[in-house]
């Protein structure tokens, strides 16, 4: 007969695998089955679509009204230029949000995306290829560059922009795949529950990691709209609370404290098994303790001290609830 159950498993393994710089796996697990696709299908998509990054949003090139007009001396007609410029992938320094660059080249050279960093706009695709100048040329440009998400197309960007510019299609998001793969994982000799791996790869404006919380953000902020009305406790909080340092220590059992044998047997008759739930008490709780004298007092105190806690510690709601959760679970 399957088990019955009145809650779903929730989920404690969490991994972060980097592959390199810009690509990394996230693998979370175990879910029960069809849980793991539920929580990543919406994640892919706000990778892809919430990804804060950088983009070019209009250009203004000296002596070049238009997208299919040249300049004197440069190789590339102005539409390959601009072809050329959506693969590089800017970002802009001091956490700005936009900002207008200006740039100048006098041939013969050839402008790659290193060439495009100064002291207000980084390139994270340094070996990019831009242009290509002969020795009568010179080159110069001003480059709109804006934060935003997704993919704004230039018609809802011409207007919006001075006159003389030409208006870019923006590629914002610097999430260039995000892919992930359901996997089996085995629970307590059960077979079917599952394993999450969610790849991610940027460009390099953004770590993947960085990404996954922007993601993870973005899914909260969506879903905040119920909370006026329904007030939910999570219960992957807990899970994550109980798995802290802190918590570990708490509900590590008195004998780790190391007291003496009168100590000891006096926290022990009261029922006391934990450390933690010496920290509960307050001060006259644990001196009311029966036949616990000044001197085992002062002792445990110490004790507690060395471990990093102290009696009748403020602590969170969230460590109380896991605490007492654990004590009452014995």
């Amino acid at each position: 007969m399957k088990k019955i159950k009145t809650a779903p498993l929730l989920p404690e393994e969490f991994v972060v695998e980097q592959i390199s710089d810009t690509e990394a796996n996230i693998i979370a697990y175990p879910f029960e089955t069809g849980y793991a696709v539920s929580l990543a299908h919406p994640l892919r998509r706000f990778l892809l679509s919430s990804s804060v990054g950088y983009a070019p949003i209009a250009i203004k090139i000296e002596g070049a009204k238009h997208e299919f007009d040249s300049v004197r001396g440069m190789l590339e007609d102005i539409s390959d230029f601009i072809i050329n410029l959506k693969s590089i992938r800017f970002k802009l320094k001091n956490d700005a949000k936009e900002a207008t660059i200006d740039y100048s080249f006098v041939g013969p050279c050839e402008i790659k995306g290193s060439d495009l960093i100064n002291d207000n706009v980084d390139v994270v695709t340094p070996d990019a290829f831009l242009a290509t100048l002969n020795e009568d040329a010179t080159l110069n440009f001003s480059l709109k560059i804006f934060q935003g998400i997704g993919y704004v197309p230039s018609e809802d960007i011409r207007d919006e922009v001075e006159e003389g510019y030409i208006a870019l299609d923006a590629f914002f998001t610097p999430v260039r795949k995000a892919t992930y793969a359901i996997q089996n994982v085995l629970v307590e000799d059960n077979p079917n529950f599952e394993k999450v791996v969610l790849n991610i790869v940027t460009d390099g404006q953004i770590s993947p990691l960085d990404a996954f919380r922007n993601a993870l953000n973005v899914m909260h902020a969506q879903m905040a709209v119920f909370s006026s009305e329904i007030s939910i406790q999570s219960p992957a909080t807990i899970e994550r609370a109980e798995a802290s340092e802190e918590i570990g220590k708490l509900t590590a059992p008195i004998e780790e404290l190391g007291l003496s044998a009168r100590s000891f047997n006096c926290l022990d008759r009261a029922d006391l098994k934990y450390i933690g739930e010496i920290v509960l008490m307050s001060q006259n709780d644990l001196k009311n303790v029966k036949n616990l004298g000044k001197k085992s007092y002062d002792e445990i105190v110490e004790k507690l001290e060395e471990a990093g806690f102290q009696v009748g510690q403020e602590m969170s709601d969230e460590t109380i609830s896991v605490l007492k959760k654990k004590i009452e679970s014995e």
